[in-house]
This record gives structure tokens, C-alpha cells and sequence, in this order.
């Protein structure tokens, strides 16, 4: 009878085995840290996705998720080698960071279109950007240094008519002759939710704002020591990214929902459509270099308006704010909706 035992030992033994390596294939995942711009969100949907669907853990790696906010510098942290990547806000930071001597480096750009907008009442019959130009302008500090320059450049808007904006949409809902600033996947639904009509939105980068926008960004030696680490989070990343705009998010949005218990279904609904809509990931060069691509002409472009407009010198290098290593692979085309 012994060797009937045998079978019975033997897949005992393979159990053990496959135990132990599936032990040990967790303890090699690489360990990686990412800090966020701001509170967990819909605007980076596709992280959370790729880190709750296990997506990460399919490329090797154990990451961590640091969420940003009004009163944290996850960039600093990136700076000072205690995260490893840092979602950056658009092109502008990089173009900061060369300036400014910083060896961090974008190596992918997840937004193809800058959420910016402004919002406008029906009643003011906004059908251009053109059209902005009688209005009371709601526009922040940032906002100031940074877009409002190229618009005065681009399109000869006067400071004149700007109001700061405080992050606050009650002066604009107030003044129907008034425009206010925001992201075309948040301001236009909570105007709505608050003041029961649906604004006019003008994203401008349909008008010439071509920064990439919602950027993954490292530092230079990390480049330089882990080139595969740096891949492997910039494809899964991808992946997420399609997942959440085009699978079953709802591993994705419960993460999010987790981490600020304020989110709502309801929003996350409607940012998700908005990206869809407006084409914010998934457009442009993502169409066919996968989400996330980047190209020279495409910087070289926004540079120069930056530089006319005053916002940025003209004697930077700023190609060394990004890198093309790591992207336009076509990662994750497969897994967009085919068209009828």
C-alpha cells in the first residue's frame, strides 16, 4: 500500500513548493511611493485603479499611494528622494524645475488636454473664447502667472477684468456677467448642484493650450539607476488608466471613495464622462502611442508660447524637464473600445 502514498506526498510537496515561491515572488515586489497633487479623485482615477485591481502587483511592484492636499508638498518629498514619483499638475512645472536646476524629470503625460475651463452663464451668450473678453473674469493667483499670460499673449486679454478667484463659484453664480475658472470634471457640476442651472464651459486647450497635463514625474537619478522600475510603473500606470475609463472601475472609485469619504458617486460619474467627453486622457497622440504619450513638437510648441507670453525664459533647456524613454508603446491600445 506504500506506494499509493506516494502521489498524496508528492503533491504535498508541489503545494510546498508553490507556496513557498509565491512567498517569495511577494517579498521581491519592488517597493514604490507615489504621492498625488491633491486628495484622492476621479483626475487620477487610473493609479488608484491600477493599485486596487492588482495591476501593480502584476508589474512587480508594492506601491504606496501618498495623497496630496491644500497643505502637503508631495513634489518636495520627490525632490528630497523620500517618494519615488510625483503626479505633477502640466508642462509649466517642468519647464519651473529645468529653471530652477531640479533634476526631476516627467516621463509620461496622462492628461492629453488641460482640464482648465472657464464657466458662463447661459444668459451671457459665450460661443467663443473671444467671447470672454466683456466679462468679469474669475481667475486665481495661479492662474494669474500662468494661463492669463498666454491669454493677454495669444488672444489680448486685459487684467482689467479680472476678480480673484478664491475657489469660491458664489461670486460667479451672482453675476451673470461673469466668468469664473475651473476643471472641466469638477466646477461646471458642483455650479450646477449649487445654483440649479448648467453652465457654458470653454476648455482652452481647444484654443491653444497645449500643455500635457496630469504628468508622472521622477527624479533624474532614479532614471539613471532603475530604467526598468521607472517602465514597469509607467506601463501599469497605462493600464489603470484604461481599466478605469473603459472596464470595471468600481475597485478604483472604492479606493478612492476610501481615502476621502467626501467623494461622491455622483461626481465621480460625471468626471469620469467629462474625460470621455472632452477627450482629456485619451486623445491626440494617445490615440495611437497609447495613454500617456508625449512628443517633441508638441513641448516645443507650448514652450514657445509660454516664452512669449513671459512666463517662462527663453534661454532653458527645457528638454531636460522630460524624457520620450518611456512612453509611446502602445501600451494598453488593445483594451479601447473598438468603434462600430
Amino acid at each position: 500500500m506504500k506506494p499509493a502514498l506516494l502521489p498524496q506526498a508528492l503533491t504535498a510537496g508541489l503545494l510546498a513548493l508553490v507556496m513557498a515561491l509565491s512567498s517569495a515572488a511577494a517579498q521581491t515586489l519592488d517597493k514604490v511611493s507615489f504621492g498625488t497633487n491633491w486628495v484622492p479623485e476621479p483626475e487620477q482615477g487610473g493609479f488608484f485603479q491600477a493599485l486596487a485591481d492588482g495591476t501593480y502587483q502584476q508589474y512587480g511592484l508594492d506601491v504606496t499611494i501618498v495623497p496630496g492636499g491644500p497643505n502637503d508638498n508631495n513634489r518636495i518629498l520627490l525632490i528630497a528622494g523620500k517618494l519615488d514619483f510625483f503626479l505633477s499638475a502640466n508642462t509649466l512645472q517642468s519647464f519651473d524645475a529645468v529653471a530652477n536646476n531640479v533634476p526631476i524629470v516627467d516621463v509620461a503625460a496622462i492628461f492629453q488636454k488641460d482640464p482648465q475651463v472657464f464657466l458662463t452663464h447661459p444668459e451671457a451668450k459665450v460661443g467663443t473664447i473671444e467671447d470672454l473678453k466683456p466679462l468679469t473674469l474669475f481667475v486665481s493667483k495661479e492662474g494669474i502667472v500662468s494661463y492669463f499670460q498666454w491669454l493677454k499673449s495669444e488672444y489680448k486679454f486685459s487684467e482689467e477684468k479680472v476678480k480673484p478667484y478664491t475657489f469660491n463659484s458664489q461670486p460667479f453664480i451672482a453675476d451673470k456677467q461673469s466668468a469664473m475658472q475651473g476643471y472641466v470634471t469638477s466646477e461646471p457640476f458642483a455650479v450646477e448642484q449649487a445654483a440649479g442651472f448648467k453652465p457654458g464651459v470653454l476648455l482652452l486647450a481647444d484654443y491653444g493650450f497645449n500643455a500635457y497635463s496630469t504628468m508622472i514625474e521622477t527624479r533624474g537619478d532614479l532614471i539613471d539607476k532603475k530604467p526598468d522600475l521607472i517602465q514597469r510603473f509607467v506601463d501599469a500606470s497605462i493600464l489603470g488608466w484604461y481599466h478605469y475609463l473603459y472596464g470595471d472601475n468600481t475597485l478604483g472609485n472604492a479606493l478612492i471613495k476610501k481615502l476621502n469619504p467626501e467623494m461622491t458617486d455622483e461626481l465621480m460619474a460625471y468626471s469620469i464622462a467629462k474625460m470621455k467627453e472632452y477627450g482629456i486622457v485619451d486623445s491626440g497622440d494617445a490615440l495611437h502611442d497609447g495613454i500617456g504619450a508625449m512628443n517633441d513638437a508638441r513641448v516645443a510648441s507650448f514652450f514657445e508660447k509660454m516664452v512669449r507670453a513671459g512666463v517662462v525664459r527663453s534661454d532653458i533647456d527645457y528638454r531636460k524637464g522630460y524624457t520620450l524613454r518611456f512612453t509611446n508603446k502602445g501600451v494598453g491600445l488593445d483594451l479601447r473600445p473598438k468603434k462600430n
